[in-house]
């Protein structure tokens, strides 16, 4: 006979209490971001009114959110992936080897020979935590170098130049469509889906299930070894899409290209909600802290405040990410505790 699970009274109330919370920290960013844009167009009216004002406002965040939704898969299963800077450098240069060796190959080719390439990265890196059991930190700092290695010997001193590569090519990375361009499109498009992955199907709650307590998620028989495969895989994958993406818009790639994006991936994911304990978090929020980063750093100089605030600045709100986080679990902890009184009582 199936027993059907018991929900203690006053649970549900904790859990509508932790989606109110994570609703209003994404509120919360769109607020500050919105605060942000209005103070340096208040200075310069060209940062938002000018002819690339909106639309390098747009633009600006859309390869880090790809980047970031992929980073907070891997975190909120409790693990990390500081390899995807150097995933995106080397999918960047080997999408511009591509378009350059091989004329006339689909842009739709080359973009799922980059994904692919990123998610076999990916997998590498996650076979490796699961199968020897090293932290994924460790494993990925590793990788990092190895990737980043790579792609320095191969490259060398070359690098891609806008006239190596196709116009179609090209267009993708400079169209828009009613004045938005296709990479935000393209960028919010797999943000919404990550959203949707995570918060309605078992797959996603699994990873939830798994940052939360890898040890109950064992026990009670979730595959944890597969699904943090899949984490990082996912993540690579993404890293991969990101870097064609990436060569589309800038039309140049080198040995460099990527260097650095894993930090701004995990600030991202940071002061977008997720805990990096793993567990909880939206991967909604993720997205909109690569938006509240990029906007911060091209606000600033606008604001006329100098390089070290602004590298302050984005210090402060990560630690403000932190103690938030610790406050909604101190918070949520005493309202299940409560919850669970009432029910013994």
């Amino acid at each position: 006979m199936t027993q059907s699970a018991v929900v203690p009274p006053g649970s549900n109330d904790a859990v509508r209490l932790v989606s109110r919370l994570y609703r209003a920290r994404e509120a919360s960013i769109l607020l500050v971001v919105a605060l942000v844009v209005v103070a340096a167009t208040v200075t310069s009216p060209d940062f938002l009114f000018s002819s690339s004002g909106w639309r390098d406002l747009t633009l600006a965040p859309s390869i880090l959110m790809i980047l970031a939704v992929g980073e907070a898969i891997v975190i909120i299963t409790r693990n990390v992936d500081i390899s995807v800077g150097a995933v995106l450098g080397f999918t960047a240069y080997f999408a511009g080897r591509v378009l350059t060796d091989y004329p006339g190959v689909p842009v739709v080719v080359v973009f799922l020979l980059g994904t692919l390439l990123g998610a076999l990265m990916g997998l590498f890196n996650g076979l490796l935590v699961t199968l020897l059991r090293v932290p994924a930190l460790v494993v990925t700092l590793g990788t990092l170098y190895i990737f980043r290695g790579i792609d320095v010997l191969w490259a060398g001193g070359i690098r891609i130049m806008p006239g190596d590569l196709p116009s179609s090519f090209l267009d993708l990375g400079t169209s828009s469509i009613l004045t938005v361009p296709t990479v935000t499109i393209i960028a919010v498009f797999v943000a919404a889906a990550a959203v949707w992955y995570m918060k309605c199907t078992r797959g996603g709650r699994t990873f939830y299930a798994i940052g939360s307590d890898p040890d109950a998620a064992r026990l009670y028989g979730l595959p944890t070894g597969r699904r943090v495969i899949i984490a990082l895989a996912t993540s690579g994958a993404l890293a991969g899409f990101s870097g064609v993406l990436y060569l589309s818009r800038y039309a140049t790639a080198d040995s460099q290209v990527g260097t650095g994006w894993e930090l701004q991936a995990i600030a991202a994911v940071v002061i977008g909600g997720i805990a990096i304990a793993g567990g909880s978090g939206s991967v909604g929020g993720a997205a909109l802290g690569a938006v509240l980063l990029i906007t911060i750093n091209r606000a600033l100089p606008v604001l006329g405040i100098p390089d070290f605030w602004q590298q302050a600045v984005i210090g402060v709100l990560i630690l403000f990410a932190i103690v938030t986080d610790r406050l909604l679990f101190i918070r949520t902890s005493h309202q299940l505790l409560e919850a669970r009184e009432t029910t013994n009582a």
